[in-house]
């Protein structure tokens, strides 16, 4: 069995909670732009996203060192900087799992 591959948009997901709570797409629309909101804060302030059964959004701090153009092998100063990264939850990866093996 072949997945496809796609993209949930904003906009289906939406959809999705208009259908499935009984409100309306405007009411929808504050819902998603409200919990993405709430991450964007928590995460603006270095703390951790945990949803349960998804997954964790972590923010890492990294520091200031010297890297090196891979073309030119020149020596440059790379800024610090903060990243994000996703860590699956358990549920999430066995789901994912099952899925492949199909």
């Amino acid at each position: 069995m072949k997945i496809k591959n796609r993209t949930i948009t904003r906009a289906e997901i939406k959809q999705h909670l208009r259908d499935n709570l009984d409100v309306s797409l405007g009411d929808a629309t504050q819902l998603l732009d409200a919990i993405i909101n709430e991450m964007f804060v928590a995460m603006h302030t270095e703390e951790e996203v945990k949803i349960s059964t998804f997954g964790t959004f972590l923010i890492h701090k990294k520091k200031k060192r010297l890297g090196r153009n891979p073309k030119t092998r020149e020596e440059a100063v790379i800024c610090p900087r903060k990243s994000v990264s996703f860590r699956a939850s358990r549920k999430l990866k066995d789901l994912i799992a099952e899925k492949v093996r199909v």
